[in-house]
């Protein structure tokens, strides 16, 4: 199983984390990417490690450019995104697993953050798993399940989607379902449409996310 590694940003305190970002990045990208979102957030959580793994697998023809799983171009069909996304489940699994050891971390202690591809892995593994997490954002994604969703002893951690309402790569109406089948299954779920903007980050998702990450802090108080 292939090992993550990426950039990363240690607490702007200057002392041992107390929480952990971790950034996926979308398909053909890299961490360079997301960790680019952690100057927005810092400020906020000063004792925060920011994490951006590469993906495992590079794109083929593309040397510099990684994915969670190969898309499907011609139909980007649901069976080819679920086995994509149970195939590369573990190795964040994995990740996150040594990471949490290492520090002294956990679940409740982590916030899953990812764009388009990484918002996928980040909405499909991070609801997936025994113990909540602190939080979990996607920007410009959707949600393909995993096999145990629904299950009743699965927490719900909370939930932010934001999606551009010009998106041309991942539909809007695809935010839009995912936010209404995660709100319809229990999960106290913030959605944002970005007007006017494609498949990207915007300023006004940027402080939409802000404001999700300053409600869930105030609730671990």
């Amino acid at each position: 199983m292939p090992k993550l590694s990426g950039p990363m940003l240690p607490p702007l305190s200057g002392g041992a984390p107390k929480q952990a970002v971790i950034l996926l990045h979308g398909y053909g990208s890299d961490g360079n990417d997301l960790i680019g979102l952690a100057p927005h957030w810092r400020d906020m959580l000063p004792d925060a490690v920011f994490i951006a793994p590469n993906a495992p697998e590079r794109v083929p023809g593309h040397p510099s450019g990684f994915q969670w799983f190969a898309p499907d171009f011609e139909a980007d069909s649901i069976a080819m995104r679920q086995q994509g996304l149970h195939a590369a489940a573990p190795v964040l699994g994995e990740f996150l697993t040594d990471f949490w050891a290492q520090t002294g971390l956990g679940a409740e202690d982590t916030i899953l953050a990812g764009f388009s591809q990484g918002a996928m892995m980040a909405l499909h593994f991070g609801l997936s798993l025994p113990e909540p997490l602190m939080g979990v954002l996607g920007f410009s994604g959707l949600f393909q399940p995993a096999d145990n969703f629904g299950a009743a002893h699965l927490p719900k951690p909370p939930v932010a989607i934001i999606h551009g309402d010009m998106d041309a790569v991942v539909a809007f109406s695809l935010g839009e379902a995912a936010a209404a089948t995660l709100t319809e299954a229990g999960y106290d779920v913030d959605f944002h449409s970005s007007v006017g903007v494609g498949h990207g980050i915007a300023p006004d998702g940027l402080a939409f996310a802000a404001a999700f990450i300053t409600k869930i802090l105030a609730k671990q108080v």
